[in-house]
């Protein structure tokens, strides 16, 4: 309480900043707005009109720098820096706090921040250092996904979203703080705060973030050092012991409704808690020449000069060091099927920990230098070390286990231009258990005018022969032990785009072959299928519009081969229909609406809190879930630097048939008013 309360306290000084901060917004830039509604630049930079110098300025004593700011990710393997969008737009920024994504195609446990996995198969994402922080990607950031800023002024953005009441609500405070030394110098950090307090017993989540970083974008010197600190702690209940209590409460609690705090669940003194750091390193140096920037006919000052590179040298570096725990007091029959540690406690104390270290080493031709450099070629060799920490049988002993794996690889590819890109990546193991893994990806895309429309073709495609990872193929711990030899896992994927800029329109189809997919089975442990299986998938989204009226769409289509071992829905559906509006002479802007998240019914996975991991359903308590929306109604208001919303949470609980489960046994918070503050500063 105390930290929120000093939470509320700086968001207040905040907001009073902001009021004192903001002027009459002018532009007479050339300025212009984005497909939502956004001002940015000619650079398609967000625009902050607050910031902006009046045009007759005789009645201020001091004008404002007009603010302009890009933000960039890195590549982990090889550090090329990529553009994104800033994190300032206002469109759905009311989906920004949910657990089940934008366009809520997660399953989750139903609390804010639980372990999730999503229900698009093609969106999954292979677990890197740790199994046990993928199910938690809704917090946890890795250093390819931080977002790197650059901007003439400091750039800060605060934000609060809360839901519910003290006693069961929740609560997120974020805070981004950005500033740049001169041009190529810029340090900052972010600071993450979630608490989940839980609706249903014993489902509470507590988790923090701080990563201070520091950047130099250089002509000849570009490098990153980016620090992360993670600790997050998530409550387990183990889902309710009888779904009654959502789907047919009269049966079960004697004709009366039974608070979602009072629903009995299979635990209540269960948490699981993961403690992450890790460093990335990321650095090249440029060599090549100036050459003279191009002169109109009438100019007399000496030519201005451009610094071409030719050639980098590129080095990578992660380390991490991590630590996984569950403990439980619960006394529970027949839940557990073994028992490997201490058979005499009824008490679990699970843990386990790592170190990795990766270096890579890479040298890049680059593309551009002159005019039959038409691509980019880099060469690369990478050193991985790792060591785990397990439990042993004796409690007073500790396995150790190490591995290294060297690979070698090389990447081309062609990123300027307006016209055709594309990108070749790929590596194969030389030493230790990289020995026979390699991986193969690579995306081409064709940009056209047809029309008045831009049109986008992209083609992808993916083969791979890896390992499973390390805490599939082991872990010790009281009720689950396993050492296996896992075969490695091979894949094929080919999938293919297309986009209309002007009709608002993707169209995504593909297919995936997996030969000895690996799994938690029935009684969740690893597993290996011998066979093969076949993922389809296609994907539509539009976005329609008259006038101010909006219908965007998002519709999923997939089908897995082997229903019994990759379940997945048949279909996904986002739908959101809205009225997008100027007020106030253009410089409020609202979105109000309803949108609506469904699937179709399937025996999704399981959860098991001992392991953290989503697992297939036993045989002896199979259920499907699904074939239930889940609707919310809000009010998204952008005003200046200030963004706003409002929303009611499943708005339609009680409406129909009651059956809104995102994972087996685990229902979604009941109905419930969501609120969020983001503050952005140009100073």
């Amino acid at each position: 309480m105390r930290r929120f309360l000093l939470a509320h306290i700086l968001l207040f000084i905040a907001g009073i900043l902001t009021l004192q901060a903001q002027v009459t917004p002018n532009n007479p830039f050339g300025d212009k707005t984005d497909e939502f509604g956004n001002l940015v630049d000619q650079f398609g930079n967000p625009v902050d009109p607050s910031m902006r110098p009046p045009i007759d300025s005789t009645n201020v004593d001091i004008e404002s720098l007009p603010p302009r700011l890009y933000m960039w990710q890195v590549n982990q393997n090889l550090g090329n820096i990529d553009i994104v969008p800033a994190d300032t737009a206002r469109h759905n920024f009311q989906n920004s706090s949910l657990t089940e994504g934008k366009n809520g195609s997660y399953n989750h446990l139903g609390n804010l921040g639980t372990p999730r996995m999503s229900r698009i198969f093609f969106d999954r994402k292979d677990a890197e250092s740790s199994i046990f922080l993928e199910p938690y990607s809704y917090f946890f950031v890795n250093p390819g996904q931080f977002l790197f800023t650059n901007s003439n002024v400091p750039f800060t953005n605060l934000t609060y979203l809360k839901g519910g009441s003290k006693v069961n609500g929740e609560e997120l405070f974020k805070a981004y703080f950005s500033v740049n030394v001169n041009k190529q110098l810029a340090f900052g950090f972010n600071f993450d705060y979630l608490y989940g307090r839980g609706y249903y017993n014993h489902s509470g989540t507590s988790f923090f973030n701080a990563a201070p970083f520091i950047s130099y974008i250089g002509d000849r010197y570009e490098g990153v050092l980016l620090y992360s600190y993670n600790y997050l702690k998530a409550n387990q209940n183990g889902g309710l012991t009888d779904d009654r209590y959502i789907t047919n409460p009269e049966d079960v609690a004697s004709g009366k409704v039974t608070e979602p705090q009072n629903m009995p669940t299979r635990m209540s003194n269960a948490t699981n808690r993961i403690k992450n750091n890790y460093v990335f390193l990321s650095q090249r140096y440029k060599l090549g020449f100036h050459r003279d920037l191009p002169k109109a006919e009438n100019d007399t000052l000496p030519a201005k000069k451009e610094f071409v590179p030719v050639t980098s040298f590129i080095h990578t570096m992660r380390v991490d060091w991590s630590k996984y725990k569950f403990t439980s007091s619960d006394i529970l029959q027949d839940y557990y099927a073994n028992t490997y540690i201490d058979p005499e406690n009824s008490n679990i104390n699970d843990s386990t920990s790592f170190v990795s270290v990766r270096n890579t080493l890479g040298i890049s031709l680059l593309e551009g230098f002159n005019r039959y450099a038409k691509m980019g070629l880099t060469a690369f060799a990478s050193y991985k070390f790792s060591k785990y920490e397990l439990m042993n049988p004796d409690m007073l002993r500790r396995d150790y286990m190490t591995e290294n794996e060297i690979y070698v690889g090389g990447e081309l590819s062609k990123r300027s231009g307006n016209f055709f890109h594309y990108n070749a990546f790929g590596e194969v193991g030389l030493v230790g258990k990289a020995i026979g893994q390699f991986s193969v990806d690579g995306s081409a895309d064709v940009n056209f005018k047809l029309g008045k429309d831009t049109v986008t073709v992209i083609a992808r495609g993916l083969v791979s022969n890896k390992l499973a990872p390390f805490y599939m193929r082991h872990y010790h711990s009281k009720h689950f032990y396993w050492d296996n030899d896992l075969d490695k896992i091979f894949r094929t994927r080919f999938e293919g785009e297309l986009n209309s800029q002007r009709w608002g329109t993707v169209l995504k189809a593909g297919v995936e072959n997996i030969k000895k997919y690996a799994y938690f089975n029935q009684q969740a442990v690893p597993d290996q299928y011998d066979g093969n299986i076949q993922v389809l998938s296609a994907t539509l989204k539009q976005n329609f519009k008259v006038g101010i009226l909006h219908l965007d769409a998002d519709v999923t289509w997939q089908k897995s081969s082997n229903e019994h071992i990759l379940p997945l829905p048949d279909l996904t559906v986002y739908g959101n229909l809205y009225i997008d509006a100027k007020l106030a002479k253009n410089v409020l802007s609202l979105q109000l609406g309803a949108d609506v998240r469904y699937f179709t019914k399937y025996y999704a996975p399981g959860f098991m809190a001992a392991t953290g991991q989503f697992f297939l359903q036993p045989d002896n308590d199979l259920v499907e879930i699904g074939n239930y929306p889940i609707v919310n109604v809000y009010a998204n208001i952008h005003l200046k630097r200030t963004r706003i919303y409002a929303m009611m949470y499943h708005v339609n609980q009680g409406m129909g048939k009651s059956n809104y489960f995102y994972a087996p046994h685990y229902p979604i918070n009941p109905r419930l008013f969501k609120i969020g503050v983001s503050w952005n500063f140009y100073d």
